[in-house]
């Protein structure tokens, strides 16, 4: 079984122009971290010229599709039946996009299959986190 879930899904890059821009994005899940998603912006979608990675946690991501969750630098909220809205804040400025709820959900479905939410504890390796981080001391 594969301890990875990628899907690719296409966002709308909310801007400060009147429409919104259509830009791929992959949401990516690894039950090496179990915690955590992530989703991947390649350097086309964004105005820095380079790919950007957000990473923020699974159960922000399942309570926002509901309701509006995340006080932080990732917001996630339901905008009307069909879209989910996530933003992004950085020194920089906010960014804002739509992905599609029901795209979210298969995702969202695909990393519970692979790791139970509250089983998550289970799936860590504090032993080799513990040596890469007094490996980094030496």
């Amino acid at each position: 079984m594969s301890t990875v879930i990628e899907q690719a899904v296409q966002v709308r890059l909310v801007a400060s122009a009147p429409r919104l821009e259509s830009v791929p994005a992959t949401l990516h899940y690894d039950r090496r971290d179990p915690f955590a998603v992530r989703i991947d912006f390649p350097a086309p979608a964004t105005l820095e010229g380079a790919d950007i990675s957000w990473t923020f946690s699974r159960e922000l991501l399942a309570k926002g599709v509901r309701t509006a969750a995340g006080v932080g630098d990732v917001r996630v909220r339901p905008y009307g039946y069909h879209r989910t809205v996530l933003e992004f804040h950085a020194a920089e400025g906010t960014a804002v996009v739509h992905i599609g709820t029901g795209e979210l959900l298969r995702f969202l479905d695909r990393a519970l299959t692979l790791v139970p939410a509250g089983s998550e504890h289970l799936y860590l390796d504090l032993d080799h986190d513990l040596a890469e981080l007094l490996g980094d001391a030496r």
